[in-house]
This record gives C-alpha cells, sequence and structure tokens, in this order.
C-alpha cells in the first residue's frame, strides 16, 4: 500500500471518529489520534499490561511523519468545508436521505470531495480511485459502487482541469 492511500485511510478514520465523538479541541484530538498511530503505540497496545503506568513513546519515525504531513492538511481542510461539501453530496445523492449514508461512506465522500475541489496536486480521478478503495476496504463491495457513482457526478461537474503540471 502507498503512503499517500495509507494517510487518505488514517484521515478517514479520524474523520469517522470526529463525526461520531466530536472533540471539544480539535488540536488535542489530532495529537491524540497521531500518538495513537504510531507503531510504538500499537506495539504497547499489544504488549504486556500497563495498568496506571505511564508510557512514553518515543518520537514518530521519519515514515509516520510523512503520512502526518500529508494526511493532516486533508483532514483540516475537510473539516473547514464540511458544510460545502455535505451540501454537494445532498445533491448529488438521489433518493438518499443524508444521514442515511453509512458514516464511513459519507466520510469517504467528504474527503474526496474536498480533494477534488480544494486540492489542484491531486487528479480528481486519484481522488476518486482512492475513495472506491477505501471504501472497499473499510466498508462494503456496494459502498464501492455508490462512492464511485457520487463522486463521478461530481467529477462532472468540477470546473478544473484533470491534472496541473509542475
Amino acid at each position: 500500500m502507498g503512503k499517500r492511500r495509507e494517510a487518505r485511510e488514517r484521515a478517514v478514520q479520524f474523520l469517522f471518529q470526529q463525526e461520531l465523538n466530536p472533540p471539544e479541541n480539535l488540536e488535542q484530538a489530532l495529537e491524540q489520534f497521531w500518538n495513537s498511530q504510531t507503531s510504538a503505540a500499537l506495539a504497547e497496545e499489544k504488549g504486556p499490561s500497563t495498568w496506571g503506568e505511564a508510557v512514553v513513546l518515543p518520537p514518530p519515525t521519519a515514515e509516520e511523519a510523512e503520512l502526518r504531513q500529508f494526511a493532516e492538511p486533508l483532514i483540516r481542510g475537510t473539516l473547514e468545508h464540511r458544510p460545502e461539501i455535505d451540501a454537494l453530496i445532498q445533491k448529488y445523492v438521489q433518493n438518499w436521505d443524508f444521514n442515511r449514508i453509512a458514516a464511513v461512506d459519507r466520510n469517504i465522500l467528504r474527503l474526496a470531495i474536498y480533494e477534488m475541489f480544494h486540492r489542484e496536486d491531486i487528479p480528481p480521478v486519484v481522488s476518486i480511485n482512492e475513495a472506491v478503495d477505501i471504501a472497499k476496504r473499510f466498508s462494503t463491495e456496494d459502498s464501492g459502487k455508490f462512492v464511485n457513482g457520487v463522486l463521478d457526478r461530481v467529477k462532472s461537474d468540477l470546473m478544473r482541469p484533470a491534472r496541473i503540471v509542475k
């Protein structure tokens, strides 16, 4: 799995968590999330019990820092533009009540739409393909088809070139 895919998956996980249990302090929530995602934290979770003991984790590895560097702007941007993104989702899902869309699928759509409208360095087809694959992994096979259908309709109305060459 590529680093950007893994970063997107982590972004979706945070967005899902944030939607179901909105934190009072976004900065603290992000810091706690990233600390829980380090390989040291995951190894500690599977290690011996440390009831009541303070666990000191080493700093994140270069790979973990790279994931965070790509994922965190996606998270922040998606949250910042969430009302307009949700309005777009409602526009493109026909015969579906917004709250009936599975929370995982809703957050995958949010992330992909954010990328499509606000990240010119990411081609829309890449955002769609990544979203479909993440939906298949974290939701159902039908979710992949649903996400693809919605994002394809969004892409048809997108008013920017498919790719900006630098």
